[in-house]
């Protein structure tokens, strides 16, 4: 039926998004449990870093379309749904931009600064799938009521289900990119980065094999409605556990680039089983029929897609194939000694050099260390002590960053205070002015250049 079409696009995009971006929030989940292995924690984090590099931008696009589509051909659900969750679908937003914020601004801060970013990142990347978990837990257990707001604000997304789907989605993350950066390791011949992986998505494997069997245990007995142990279902649950035994015999042998797809089935097919489980409900004593908008916009939706496709995929196509091949990469390659089968020069080829051959000229001899400093230093017309001083221009730069970074933290924080438990008018238009505040603090901060010890 024409109602299904959107729903089919929706699906593909929180499966392209679960799997794309997941495996970024997997990246910075391993950032912050780097340690215990035998690359040491500064590699650890550096390949991860690296790895996502090229692409962490461009995952995002999923979920732009996911909402995009969602609102625009099931309005009355997709207002019930973000009234109702509003808490985690805001603290997601949040966790996304602040994650985002500390990856793009880490080479504009001091050491401390840095230390900072790290761990703003990582507690980003775990709890941003949570949140996004818990959205799809309440809407599963069927806690989210047709109406806006007609839900609790707190038990629609706490509530056993989402908690167990929002630690799943965690782990899952961390599951697809565990897989993924051994792969890259492998890559890049980093044979410790290489096993220190493997190791970790043999172990993330197992876990997320537990929990997926617990969260079905957990559903049969909070919706015995949802049909996830029946028909289609249960196919996508056996294709779903074969898949992931597949990853970890693949793991187990090194064949990484093959475990890229098992891994991908592993997590694919879990959605996939609950979605058809779920169908044709979507919201409770609401189909996917009943949701849908009128006949003229579903046509229009689906033209519009259909030719954003064509330039999008192909644009995505070529993004991550050349990101695969290794075209993107930016860290040297491995030295081309002996051990990499290049040939080493002749011993005697620099030792005797030719008698034709010009004597090399002198080396212009180093400065006394001794030698006195200037006994005055040029300042500017100004009478900047910037210029006489680095550390004071150094310490200068770090207090504007320190300055224009907890300013905009208050005014993100004010600004989403002020639009969210408010109702006044005068509240909304200061809560806008506060969060365009805190743009022109986070482009200032862009532009603080990095300050070093």
């Amino acid at each position: 039926m024409l109602a299904d079409v959107p729903m089919i696009f929706i699906l593909l995009g929180m499966t392209a998004y679960t799997l794309l971006a997941g495996a970024d929030f997997g990246a910075g989940f391993w950032t912050l449990l780097a340690f215990g292995g035998q690359a040491g924690v500064t590699a650890t984090r550096e390949h991860a870093r690296h790895a996502m590099g090229p692409v962490w931008e461009a995952n995002h696009v999923w979920l732009i379309f996911v909402l995009v589509v969602f609102w625009t051909a099931y309005p009355v659900a997709f207002g019930s749904i973000t009234s109702t969750l509003a808490a985690p679908l805001f603290i997601a937003a949040a966790g996304i931009t602040l994650r985002g914020s500390a990856y793009a601004l880490r080479s504009q801060l001091d050491r401390s600064g840095v230390r900072a970013a790290e761990y703003l990142f990582a507690l980003s990347s775990i709890l941003t799938p949570f949140a996004l978990g818990t959205v799809v837990g309440g809407i599963a257990a069927g806690r989210v009521p047709v109406g806006n707001a007609a839900g609790n604000l707190v038990t629609s997304w706490l509530n056993p289900v989402s908690i167990l789907i929002g630690v799943l989605a965690v782990v899952f993350s961390g599951y697809l990119a565990a897989v993924y950066l051994a792969a890259d390791a492998r890559r890049f011949a980093e044979r410790a980065v290489e096993s220190d992986f493997r190791n970790r998505a043999l172990a993330t494997g197992l876990v997320s094999g537990a929990l997926a069997l617990t969260g079905l245990l957990v559903m049969r007995h909070e919706m015995p409605s949802l049909r996830l142990t029946h028909g289609a279902a249960l196919v996508m649950v056996f294709i779903s556990a074969a898949a992931g035994l597949a990853t970890l015999l693949l793991c187990w042998r090194y064949r990484f680039e093959l475990a890229r797809a098992t891994a991908a089935l592993a997590v694919t097919t879990v959605g996939a089983g609950w979605a058809v489980a779920q169908q044709p409900r979507l919201l409770p004593g609401m189909t996917v029929s009943q949701a849908a908008a009128g006949r003229s916009t579903l046509i229009a939706l689906i033209i519009g897609v259909a030719a954003g496709a064509v330039v999008l995929v192909p644009s995505l196509i070529l993004l991550f194939t050349l990101f695969l091949r290794g075209r993107l990469d930016t860290s040297p390659a491995p030295d081309s000694g002996p051990e990499h089968g290049a040939e080493a020069p002749p011993a005697s080829a620099s030792a005797h050099p030719p008698a034709s051959a010009p004597a090399p000229a002198p080396a212009p001899a180093p400065p006394p260390a001794s030698a006195p400093p200037p006994a005055s230093v040029p300042i500017s017309r100004s009478g900047s002590l910037e210029h006489a001083d680095p550390r004071i221009g150094t310490l200068a730069k770090t207090r504007r960053g320190q300055l224009a970074g907890g300013l905009a933290g208050v005014c993100l924080v004010a600004g989403a205070g002020l639009l969210v438990f408010s109702d006044a008018n005068w509240a909304h238009a200061l809560g806008v002015v506060c969060f365009i505040a805190c743009a022109v603090a986070v482009f200032a901060l862009t532009a603080t250049p990095a300050a070093h010890d």
